[in-house]
């Protein structure tokens, strides 16, 4: 039977007796294979819906409902269901399947969620924030350099549902990585949700790593020859998606934390060392992060002396060339008086003598303005 047609149906209808109406229309559907990593051709939020025992995946197609009762009847392998944004009518028959509490249900559906881990009874429900680098050819003011988005994650002891909000951090490379690991997937969905959280935070060390090399390319021009006259817009924008970033990765400390130190039934022992070393990695992006903001910050006030000085060098200037031309401003004003008896006045070579001495004086100003480098 198909695990396809009734999982369809799975996510619109909210109690059991429906779901054993849907199982028995799936006989009469066509098979689809949901485990492609593409969207699900249904035209649903399933992206992904696959069986594993012992670390292996189960090939071939099984009816959801069965699937998780032989999971449980046997106490062996796990379900790993995959979402993207579904909606509230398609995860009600999911929440009713695997009783899941309807304040993390509400949670995955509406998203914008702090990074957090909570316990409902035997369920542990996980909240990421995921992080992508905006590739750009050069950094304006209105740039976009981080693009964030979420992973929400239900664990119980047969189960594994990933709900991703955003467009981006797929979760199909890593489903394949794990299945190229079986040892590690055979530890159950505690590993998964482990895996989930390392590929998380390994992508916060990818982009911080790429806006390390936007701000390298600020601070180069802003020590530039023409320092004074770059646009502090760009500064004032990557501290804006640094923020972007800080909101990502400083919250997961806690939650990283509690998983690595705190007893959950549904976390085994064996996999709490893994999260302490996912812990450690944020850390230092954490710090990386802090770093940043530091440098933005000097380089920013750096900017700002830069424009300050700047703008004293054109005080000095225009003050030295006013004093100049203040000396041909005071002779012409003073002879320009209407007296009848002025000194050299009348005198044949007056005028001559007056326009030696405004050169003189001019030149003598300019070379002491230029010998205290004033101009």
């Amino acid at each position: 039977m198909s695990m396809a047609g009734n999982l369809r149906k799975v996510t619109s209808l909210g109690k059991v007796s429906g779901l054993r109406r849907v199982a028995r229309l799936a006989r009469r559907r066509p098979r689809v294979d949901l485990s492609h990593p593409a969207r699900s051709p249904l035209g649903s939020a399933v992206v992904n819906c696959v069986t594993y025992k012992d670390g292996a995946r189960i090939p071939g197609g099984r009816d959801l409902v069965d699937a998780v009762k032989e999971v449980r009847k046997h106490d062996d392998g796990f379900v790993w269901l995959g979402l993207h944004e579904p909606t509230e009518r398609e995860f009600a028959g999911i929440a009713e399947l695997f009783e899941l509490h309807p304040l993390a249900v509400e949670d995955a559906v509406h998203a914008h969620q702090r990074p957090k881990v909570e316990r409902y009874d035997e369920t542990l429900f996980a909240v990421f924030k995921t992080v992508c680098y905006v590739e750009h050819t050069e950094l304006t003011a209105t740039s976009e350099v981080v693009d964030t988005g979420e992973i929400m994650v239900f664990v119980g002891h047969d189960f594994v549902i990933t709900v991703r909000h955003g467009r981006h951090g797929s979760l199909g490379p890593l489903r394949e990585a794990l299945e190229a690991d079986p040892e590690q997937l055979a530890k159950g969905p505690a590993a998964v949700l482990h895996a989930i959280a390392d590929h998380v935070v390994d992508e916060y060390l990818t982009v911080a790593d790429a806006v390390h090399g936007d701000i390298d390319q600020v601070e180069t021009d802003v020590f530039a020859e023409n320092g004074a006259r770059a646009d502090p817009g760009r500064i004032y924008q990557l501290k804006r998606e640094l923020l972007e970033l800080k909101r990502a990765v400083a919250p997961l400390g806690r939650p990283l934390l509690d998983l690595a130190s705190r007893p959950m039934r549904v976390i085994d022992p064996e996999i709490q060392a893994y999260f302490r070393d996912v812990s450690d990695h944020l850390l230092r992006v954490t710090e990386q992060i802090a770093a940043f903001d530091e440098l933005l910050n000097s380089i920013l006030q750096a900017h700002l002396a830069q424009v300050t000085v700047a703008q004293n060098e054109d005080m000095r200037k225009i003050t030295a060339w006013a004093a100049v031309v203040a000396v041909p401003t005071m002779v012409c004003g003073v002879y320009g008086m209407n007296f009848d008896h002025m000194p050299e006045l009348h005198w044949r070579y007056g005028y001559e003598l007056i326009i030696g001495v405004i050169s003189v004086a001019c030149l003598a100003l300019y070379r002491g303005f230029r010998r205290n480098g004033w101009l």
